[in-house]
């Protein structure tokens, strides 16, 4: 016979080559998979910081970013095709599977991961967040069940290196409730005045976004918090960050104590803060700011001093004191754009100033 002896051979394997390729793994076996690398890279972390060759290690944390980036891909679509809300919910089920500690062996090995992977976990971990199982965010049980997993996310702002990464993890967690008042009730809460001085602009950006979501998103307890914290948390507040050298950090957190103050449900918060001189000088030594975005954010808070009905005597002797300064200040004072508001409110403290000087 003229030719291959096994002229189908090659036909043959290449046509059923798939027969020799290995199932797809189902979302549960994707996760029940990464939990098992994530546990081997947890019992040989000293290989983290690189040194000795290790190519079975090599070969684990390889397969570990693969199948991370696999549950990405389950859960936020391949760019082709959109997520399969069924594979979702299996793959969220088999995340926060009560006796399991996928999610605090991701927290605990992110500092092994490369920095794709890294994010790649972030984004898992906000997406997971988000997802419903019979209409609940089950993330919210597990974190109630695991609180121990914020204060190792909280111990991940000593390290620059994943200090962002772990910023964003635990601003994912306190969207849930229970997480923002584990967080604010702990020590954990006094060291954000520290992490918010990093030097690095990013970090200290991001930090700072984590900060005001615990204060600003859940208005109950952020209310309850600054109520009961109120002498400490403004003390600091007021030396840390309005009187911070950086102005990065005074802008944001000129905005924050607005924000605050403004809230409805804090309004006993903002009743005790504006009716003390000392918070009033502050404000009025941030409306001399040489920057317009500080000035209009100090402006906000400025304006309740002004408008409080039943301002103490001190309060009242420092605005007359100063009520010619403040006229000329105002009097100046404009945006680059209209704004109808801010003009009505100018206008109105204006009123209130004068009205100061005729009941002397």
């Amino acid at each position: 016979m003229a030719g291959c002896l096994w002229p189908c051979a090659t036909a043959v394997v290449s046509r059923d080559r798939s027969l020799f390729r290995s199932k797809p793994r189902t979302p549960p076996e994707v996760v029940q998979h990464v939990r098992e690398l994530l546990s081997y890279v947890k019992d040989h972390r000293e290989g983290c910081g690189g040194g000795k060759h290790d190519s079975k290690r090599e070969h684990k944390m390889a397969d570990l970013s693969k199948s991370i980036k696999e549950m990405k891909c389950i859960l936020y679509g391949n760019g082709e095709a959109d997520p399969v809300e069924e594979a979702c919910v299996q793959l969220t089920k088999e995340f926060f599977k009560e006796n399991t500690d996928t999610f605090n062996l991701l927290i605990v090995c992110l500092p092994c991961l490369d920095l794709e992977t890294q994010k790649d976990v972030t984004q898992v971990i906000a997406n997971l967040q988000r997802q419903k199982v019979d209409s609940k965010l089950i993330a919210s049980d597990y974190i109630e069940a695991n609180l121990d997993l914020l204060d190792t996310l909280m111990s991940g702002y000593d390290n620059m290196e994943i200090a962002i990464h772990y910023s964003t993890l635990l601003r994912d967690c306190i969207r849930h409730q229970v997480a923002a008042r584990y967080v604010l009730g702990s020590q954990h809460v006094r060291k954000f005045f520290h992490y918010i001085q990093f030097p690095d602009f990013n970090i200290s950006s991001d930090i700072f976004k984590t900060f005001k979501e615990l204060l600003t998103r859940h208005k109950s307890t952020a209310s309850e918090f600054l109520s009961k914290n109120y002498d400490w948390f403004f003390a600091e507040f007021n030396s840390k960050l309005l009187s911070s050298s950086n102005y990065i950090i005074r802008r944001q957190a000129t905005q924050l104590l607005g924000d605050i103050l403004l809230e409805k449900s804090n309004a006993e918060v903002m009743m005790r803060y504006v009716s003390t001189k000392e918070h009033l000088m502050i404000l009025m030594n941030l409306l001399r700011e040489q920057s317009k975005a500080v000035q209009l954010e100090a402006f906000h808070v400025f304006k309740l001093f002004v408008a409080n009905k039943n301002k103490p005597p001190a309060i009242v002797s420092i605005l007359r004191t100063n009520r010619s300064k403040l006229l000329r200040f105002l009097g100046d004072f404009t945006l680059d754009k209209e704004d109808q508001k801010f003009e009505t409110d100018k206008a109105k403290v204006v009123s209130d100033i004068l009205g100061l000087a005729i009941n002397c």
